[in-house]
């Protein structure tokens, strides 16, 4: 089987807000959100994780340990940024709020964020290990070999994250979160796939992405399935224990496969990816423009994606058209005569100007600022890119796989 890299990497990630998108580029990350009076507000900020950059955050199958804490620490403090701007702004500080600022010198938020965090995880592991394993043991006295009992444990997780995805999708609210995740999504897949960003390129651009974070979870429950399937142990609260002890195991093995999906492309990568893509129908929707615009400006704040097309895809840039040309900055725009910028327009001469016509009038004068200004540069796509639903360049592209590619762990989208 032959392994080959995606010719098209852009390393950024993000997630949804409300009202927003939250994009992150190694250790920077913006914060774009629409507010209540229709603008955008965008904050840019740096978050080098939990642990910060030492080695061991970087060392594989440890890694994604660390990723999915800071993907959870960033996430509540972005979407928690987000939904200032639709609080009630006369609302008062209670005095629990007072007393636990005292408490922790002015570190309560932070405190907060983190007992959801801790609060967050051990309601995961509830639901999703301690409750099939649970439900297992009722068909114990039924299923005497330990691998059959493993494998049944492992697909009533998988239904109950199926029916969690399924009745989160359901919500109203939570509609147009899902819209900004499919936004996410097509900034990313339209840079990946050598468009220019911007929101005709974007809308035309797939929701689906193979590093998405809801990719990730997926791979979480189906890993967890392989590997619980080798504890045989008679006691079944030292197997519980082990299944917990083994989290950050499958964490750590989920991640890499996610992010060999999101590098390379051959038939088995496409072929285990399929499902994620496949839930991410559920997990995203398509966004409108004015979503898109949020989108973009959270991918600017944070990545020059100008020099990424330049290397990637050959893209050449006029350099922000010649910085709008010194003739422009006086005034002077196209074929713009100084006669023109005195209010003669068309081929009025000054001779014309002054009631002079035909044969008494001189010849009318050169355009200075030249005939013909420089064609644009065609939007070019790389040929490794996937296929997308348009073609800017007119050129041959290979098939993309399912309809798209996620979301980027470093950034993982969750």
């Amino acid at each position: 089987m032959s392994t080959k890299k995606c010719g098209h990497y852009s390393g950024i990630g993000g997630q949804a807000v409300l009202e927003g998108v939250m994009m992150k580029n190694r250790e920077e990350y913006a914060v774009s959100v629409r507010r209540p009076d229709g603008g955008i507000e965008t904050k840019k900020e740096k978050y080098e994780g939990v642990w910060g950059g030492r080695r061991i955050t970087k060392l594989p199958f440890v890694r994604g340990v660390f990723n999915f804490i800071d993907s959870m620490v960033l996430g509540m403090q972005t979407l928690t940024w987000s939904a200032g701007f639709y609080e009630d702004e006369e609302a008062e500080e209670t005095k629990a709020d007072a007393v636990l600022d005292r408490a922790t010198k002015g570190n309560g938020e932070k405190v907060l964020m983190g007992l959801t965090v801790a609060f967050s995880i051990v309601l995961a592991v509830a639901i999703f290990i301690a409750l099939p394993f649970g439900i297992s043991l009722l068909f114990q006295n039924f299923v005497r070999n330990a691998s059959l009992l493993a494998i049944l444990e492992g697909l009533v997780r998988l239904a109950i994250f199926l029916i969690y995805v399924a009745a989160i999708a359901s919500m109203k609210d939570i509609r147009r979160v899902y819209q900004y995740h499919g936004a996410e999504h097509k900034c990313i897949n339209c840079l990946e796939h050598g468009r220019e960003l911007n929101v005709k390129n974007v809308m035309k651009s797939s929701r689906f992405h193979k590093r998405c974070g809801t990719s990730f979870l997926l791979f979480v429950v189906l890993i967890s399935i392989v590997l619980f399937m080798f504890i045989r142990v008679e006691q079944p609260l030292l197997r519980l224990g082990l299944r917990i002890l083994l989290i950050p195991v499958v964490a750590g093995i989920s991640y890499e496969v996610l992010r060999l999906a999101g590098r390379t492309d051959n038939a088995f990568i496409n072929l285990i990816s399929r499902p994620g893509l496949w839930l991410q129908r559920l997990t995203t929707r398509e966004p409108d423009r004015s979503m898109v615009e949020v989108a973009i400006a959270s991918v600017e704040a944070v990545f020059d994606w100008k020099a990424y097309l330049k290397e990637e895809f050959g893209y050449e840039f006029e350099e922000d058209e010649e910085r709008d040309a010194p003739a422009e900055q006086e005034g002077l725009t196209g074929a713009d005569s100084p006669a023109e910028q005195e209010g003669l327009t068309g081929t009025d001469s000054l001779a014309e100007a002054e009631g002079l016509t035909g044969a008494d009038a001189p010849a009318e004068p050169e355009n200075p600022a030249g005939t013909e200004t420089p064609a644009e540069p065609e939007n070019l796509t790389g040929a490794d890119a996937p296929a997308a639903p348009e073609n800017p360049a007119g050129a041959d592209v290979p098939a993309q796989p399912d309809a798209g590619q996620e979301a980027s762990p470093k950034g993982t989208a969750v």
